[in-house]
């Protein structure tokens, strides 16, 4: 992505704001459910917004631009104010994925109620960023919201071990699974099937 900067200035700029607009809204649904769910640690944070100040995380943007895969800072929760902390600190770090893959899906029947080129030119990226961010994010690696969400899912031994090692190794494998060996990722791979199926199928 970062290429077209020096190729075509005005595609890069339009990509760069979709990227600003999927952080956003991905972190926001984060802090939203968490305040839904009984925790004010985001609100108190000024993490209940969808300006993109709060929520941009350097590296995890570089990392998109660079590679098309990337996050944002991660909305804090306090598990000790959550009636059920598993389940709840699921439901958290699903709703950001979840607010994305429901951004893609209503600018897609947006494109397809109103047919126009500018408007396509304009959703397209933004679109294609939601969906890019989601599945990446579903991935089952610290920090990625996938570990929570599988974690949620796991029963209680599982789940403990499954966290030791996410806390230990999890950075290490998702640095590995990100670096590009032989011209491509390993995690590009795994989820570019996902992603080009999810698009072809809203576009």
């Amino acid at each position: 992505m970062l290429s077209t900067l020096f190729s075509d200035p005005l595609v890069f700029v339009v990509y760069a704001l979709a990227l600003v607009v999927a952080i956003s809204i991905h972190e926001f649904a984060h802090a939203w459910v968490a305040d839904r769910l009984g925790d004010p640690t985001a609100r108190a944070m000024g993490r209940l917004t969808v300006n993109p100040l709060a929520h941009l995380d350097p590296l995890g943007t570089l990392t998109l631009l660079l590679v098309g895969f990337g996050w944002g800072r991660p909305v804090p929760f306090d598990p000790y104010n959550l009636q059920n902390p598993k389940r709840d600190g699921a439901l958290i770090a699903l709703a950001g994925p979840a607010s994305n893959l429901i951004l893609a899906g209503a600018l897609a029947g947006l494109v397809r109620l109103v047919p126009n080129p500018l408007l396509l030119a304009i959703a397209t990226p933004i679109l294609a960023l939601n969906v890019m961010l989601a599945v990446f994010n579903f991935v089952p690696v610290y920090p990625l919201d996938g570990e929570k969400i599988l974690l949620g899912l796991l029963p209680g031994n599982l789940a403990v071990e499954f966290t030791g090692i996410m806390q230990q190794y999890g950075t290490i494998i998702l640095i590995l699974l990100i670096f590009p060996f032989g011209g491509s990722s390993a995690i590009a791979s795994l989820i570019s099937p996902i992603i080009s199926g999810i698009l072809k199928l809203l576009l």
